[in-house]
């Protein structure tokens, strides 16, 4: 009994002497091997691998996004750079392709981003180098930019004001809002009341300015159909100068209407006038984004409803410049 403990303990000892050497010898050599390695290649390996956990938490988690206009101020300002959620509605897997299911679904009143329904695509090679660009640089970076330099809008960040069977219309540049079960049409101040939310609406244009836009629609509509406008719209539309941000969607619907009564036969002219006439539907599992800076927004009220399925991200912090540091409410 006493020979077999002692040959288990030499045997013991010899297993731990050869692991210790076999560790020892290992540490030996990845010393060497790092002493031996490239400065510059260590250097390249460093960014690589910090470039692929940026681009992941980027994809998956957190993202940098640059505002590119006025459109939301004064809740955020042209230039500011901000961090999105995208875990809460869930991630694409590759950027641009399968948006996975997230932990719930976007609501009203969020400040929230999505893909521009205007935007168009230069395939999905360019896509995902764009995107993965554009992360990897924290925003700073954005190959995809127009015929003049400028960047193209291929995401846009407003508040998602309406939601399922909601109805909206515009009367002198003033939203009204239907929502669903109710009778009458109430001004946006009173459904917020109603609904018990807050979120600003800036206004640039003045009262006095409508008849000035309503008569240089007039003119631009008359433009359109190729003849001479009347003298009140062609004095409009050189008055128009005087006004920094015109109401671009009351100033289109006076074009449009314009164009529907000299060819009620044309079927485009016919729908958009009818569109600013009767205002937008929220369908199921849509809504409409608004940017809170009313007058200087290319919005729903431009391109429709966006399905909530293409809300990419909730937007979460602003982060530069630093004094305006904060959430985003």
């Amino acid at each position: 009994m006493k020979q077999r403990y002692l040959a288990f303990s030499r045997r013991l000892v010899r297993g731990t002497e050869r692991f210790l050497t076999w560790r020892r010898l290992r540490k030996h050599r990845r010393l060497e091997k790092l002493k031996n390695k490239n400065v510059i290649l260590d250097w390249v390996e460093a960014f690589l691998w910090a470039a692929l956990v940026v681009l992941l938490i980027n994809q998956y988690v957190l993202q940098a996004y640059q505002i590119p206009t006025g459109s939301m101020i004064d809740t955020l300002l042209q230039q500011d750079r901000v961090f999105v959620n995208k875990l809460v509605f869930g991630p694409e897997l590759i950027p641009g392709m399968w948006k996975v299911p997230g932990f719930r679904e976007p609501e009203r009143n969020e400040v929230v981003i999505f893909e521009n329904p205007a935007y168009v695509s230069r395939g999905p090679a360019f896509e995902v180098l764009q995107r993965v660009v554009y992360m990897l640089t924290l925003s700073m970076v954005d190959i995809d930019r127009d015929e003049r330099g400028m960047p193209r809008a291929q995401f846009l960040i407003k508040r998602a004001v309406g939601v399922d069977h909601d109805r909206f219309r515009v009367r002198n540049g003033e939203m009204q809002i239907r929502p669903q079960g109710e009778r009458d049409w109430m001004s946006e101040a009173q459904f917020q009341e109603l609904a018990q939310i807050d979120y600003p609406v800036n206004r640039l244009v003045e009262p006095e300015d409508y008849p000035v836009i309503r008569g240089g629609g007039v003119a631009s509509g008359f433009r359109d159909l190729g003849v001479s406008a009347p003298q009140f719209a062609r004095d409009a539309m050189g008055e128009m100068r005087g006004i920094g941000f015109p109401d671009a969607v009351y100033f289109e619907k006076w074009r449009e209407q314009t164009v529907f009564m000299a060819r009620p036969h044309n079927r485009d002219a016919r729908r958009q006038a009818l569109q600013y006439a009767n205002g937008w539907y929220v369908p199921e599992n849509g809504m409409l984004m608004l940017g809170d800076n009313r007058d200087n927004s290319l919005d729903g009220r431009n391109f429709g409803t966006v399905s909530a399925d293409r809300v990419l991200g909730l937007g979460m912090i602003k982060y530069w410049p630093p004094d305006r540091f904060g959430p985003i409410e």
